[in-house]
């Protein structure tokens, strides 16, 4: 504990959930959230004041540091005296690229508020939108801080009056954001304002900040400001370093975190129905309200880390009761027992051992095996919901396939991969059954560039193709004719389906976490009849969920349906899971099973007679509706000076991109475009040079298309071809059955 002076005062202050303050720091990449943080440690004595600004503690990792971007997100706890009361503010700061948005969401699950900062110059970007969209998503309160003024001042020159001007539209863009995303009653509460304190400013690299209160307070004004960049290199480092020792950047920002957002007692309430759906008049969900350090344990797990000495430690949100070592615990999601071995303090790359952390906090806990991310921990014997699923913006989209050099390295690189996708749920690792080869799919190219950095730290040397882009598989239209049969392969079971497009609606609700086979089936029933207006026989028999799509049982009056339905639920997912024209996964299929002929004798319903007994049918209806391939497609933001625009258009054109807006702001022209993430590659060192480095964009997953017409056919040969499989795929009479 002696590394940290505040260690006994922090762990004091977890029992005072009045005066705790649970937030992240989010923004777009190179906006300034990790040099803004070092100031916040360096108030705590976690770190010099010296070395605030380039030390980056926060960014623990040697290729974070290397490349001055964060990429894990990371937790430290410090306390502040704010008007004579001290506060604990634990605090999670967040990756800005949109490859590690994953790590946002999880953390946002964790935190009642969240500090938006935004670069002076180039103002709220794609990336603040996502950011600000997440964490209203999970009703958590917004401040915001405008960093890199001294940009305003150096670069640009511009007068108190147009600085001013410029932080309107800033805060005028981040309130329209809010007004849009927010919960409906907290549309016009949570907006920003100068006024009311909740919008600070300064430069986080040279370690000075202000917000109303403390420009009053300080006597210092924007002419002040201006005045400290001017003369001579040497007497302008002076005169700013006096204005950070007048005014530190640390003040405003805890102070407002103290003043603005939500202690726990206030936040857990009106979070409680967004992100859990128990009955909060149950036992759990009143502790849960009230934070009852004494109720029954209730945490949600936002991070895991996997450490050589400590093992699989499991980091999250104590919503209700308290983590001890030594509590015997269940897991709801996996429906797996354990025991709390180890209670641990997160403070970026080191933990601290702590008996005991009560509800409010964020905790991490090692000693448990089988965990996850999202999982819910709940004490031994406690009967609850887990947690909504976490809520990702974007889905893995690039793949690379991935081998040992060495075959000997086999069991590393099990290991190793093991414990990358239980620390980053959104790398997603599969074996193609037809080729063999190991399938690593990720964000983007740098997810998957970073990941691969991690597997040479651990020792493994891979070789890795160059990505691919991962496509969707789906139907123009409803399947017209009679429903599809399928034989078992012993020729004694049959079953018929229909398939249909899933609403638009419905899929976002399926993505949202709004519909999934985690609800009970009268709760499922009740979303599709009051929301998507579903007939009552048919939102009741909506059985099973896999990716966007659904499988319905219209089946009445046959026997033996329940003995198999299990099976036909797999077939269900093998179908949809690796689809027909090319293997890649179906989206937006509704699969209605309309009548079925089961052998009576258990002997000849096994899984291998079931199985293709389902799938084939599904294919073979796909096949005969119209099948289309869907590519990925980004949403692209430029902002860049007006002599170098037409360098950016020519860019997007040329990668089959669409320019969707073109705005003006002052000497800068603002490019909004969209293009499919296979013509990505390679952009950045293409807008670089040709805009010589003056370009700021950002990129991120917007939906799926359709691929051109006169691509499809050759796209969908270039993916079978590289699985190993027949260029062509499969007519639909290669899996019709004739009675």
């Amino acid at each position: 504990m002696g590394r940290y002076k505040q260690i006994e005062e922090i762990v004091k202050l977890m029992n005072d959930r009045e005066h705790i303050r649970n937030t992240s720091i989010i923004a777009h990449v190179d906006h300034g959230k990790t040099t803004l943080s070092d100031s916040l440690l360096a108030a705590a004595g976690i770190i010099s004041e010296q070395t605030a600004g380039q030390k980056l503690y926060l960014d623990s990792w040697e290729l974070e540091q290397k490349r001055q971007m964060t990429v894990f997100a990371s937790n430290i706890s410090l306390a502040h005296n704010y008007k004579g009361q001290d506060y604990l503010i634990n605090l999670i700061d967040t990756p800005g690229h949109i490859d590690f948005s994953g790590a946002v969401t999880r953390s946002l699950r964790a935190v009642d508020g969240a500090l938006v900062v935004v670069d002076a110059v180039e103002g709220p970007m794609t990336q603040t939108e996502t950011v600000l969209m997440q964490a209203l998503r999970e009703r958590v309160k917004p401040l915001l801080y405008i960093n890199k003024v001294d940009r305003l001042i150096k670069e640009i020159r511009l007068t108190p009056q147009a600085i001013q001007s410029r932080f309107a539209k800033i805060i005028s863009r981040v309130n329209s954001l809010i007004e849009k995303y927010a919960p409906p009653e907290h549309k016009k509460d949570w907006q920003v304002t100068v006024e009311d304190d909740r919008v600070a400013f300064g430069s986080a690299l040279h370690k000075w900040g202000l917000n109303l209160s403390h420009m009053k307070a300080k006597g210092v004004s924007f002419k002040d400001i201006i005045e400290a960049y001017s003369g001579e290199p040497e007497e302008v480092a002076k005169k700013v370093d006096a204005l950070s020792k007048k005014a530190p950047v640390y003040e405003p920002i805890l102070d407002i975190f103290c003043e603005h957002l939500p202690n726990p007692l206030e936040a857990q309430p009106y979070r409680q129905s967004q992100i859990w759906p128990g009955d909060p008049n149950s036992e759990v969900g009143k502790a849960m309200a009230k934070v009852d350090p004494k109720g029954s344990l209730l945490m949600c797990i936002s991070t895991i880390e996997v450490d050589p000495h400590s093992g699989v430690v499991a980091i999250g949100r104590v919503f209700s009761g308290t983590v001890e070592k030594g509590k015997p615990i269940r897991m709801v999601t996996s429906h797996q027992s354990g025991a709390i071995q180890q209670v641990y303090m997160s403070m970026a790359a080191d933990r601290v051992i702590v008996d005991r952390i009560p509800a409010g906090n964020i905790a991490a806990i090692g000693g448990i095996s089988g965990i996850h991310v999202g999982e819910t921990i709940v004490e031994q014997g406690i009967e609850t919901p887990p947690f909504e699923g976490l809520k990702y913006v974007s889905d893995p989209v690039v793949t690379v396939a991935v081998a040992p050099e060495d075959i000997q390295d086999l069991p590393l690189f099990d290991k190793v991969l093991h414990k990358l996708t239980l620390e980053d749920p959104n790398l997603h690792f599969t074996i193609n059954k037809e080729s063999g080869e190991y399938l690593l799919s990720g964000m983007g190219e740098l997810h998957l560039e970073v990941t691969a950095y991690r597997m040479q730290e651990a020792k493994l040397k891979v070789k890795i193709s160059k990505p691919v882009v991962i496509y969707r598989e789906t139907i123009s239209h409803d399947y017209q004719g009679p429903p599809v049969m399928g034989k078992s392969p012993n020729k004694h079971s049959r079953l018929w389906v229909t398939l249909e497009k899933l609403p638009d609606e419905v899929i976002e609700a399926i993505k949202m976490g709004k519909i999934s086979e985690m609800q009970t089936r009268d709760e499922r029933q009740k979303i599709l009849r009051t929301q998507f207006r579903w007939e009552k026989d048919e939102a009741r028999n909506a059985i099973a969920i896999e990716h966007t799509n659904m499988l319905v049982n219209r089946i009445k009056g046959r026997q033996y349906v329940e003995e198999v339905l299990d099976h036909i639920k797999s077939g269900f997912r093998e179908a949809v899971h690796t689809s027909v024209l090319a293997k890649e996964p179906a989206y937006g299929l509704k699969v209605n099973l309309e009548d079925i002929q089961v052998h009576e004798d258990p002997v000849h319903r096994g899984p291998a007679q079931i199985l293709p007994m389902t799938w084939r049918p599904i294919w073979c209806s796909f096949l005969l509706s119209d099948p289309k391939l869907l590519e990925p497609i980004l949403s692209f933001e430029c902002k860049v000076p007006n002599n170098f625009a037409s360098a950016v258009l020519s860019t997007v054109q040329k990668r089959r991109g669409r320019v969707l807006d073109m705005t003006t702001e002052e000497d800068m022209m603002i490019v909004e475009a969209e293009m499919p993430v296979a013509e990505s590659f390679g952009i950045a060192d293409e807008l670089r040079s040709s805009t010589q480095g003056r370009a700021f964009w950002a990129t991120q997953f917007s939906r799926w298309a359709p691929v051109p017409e006169q691509m499809q056919i050759d796209v969908i040969r270039q993916i079978r071809e590289r699985r190993g499989l027949h260029p062509n795929p499969p007519r639909a009479e290669e899996f019709f059955e004739r009675e």
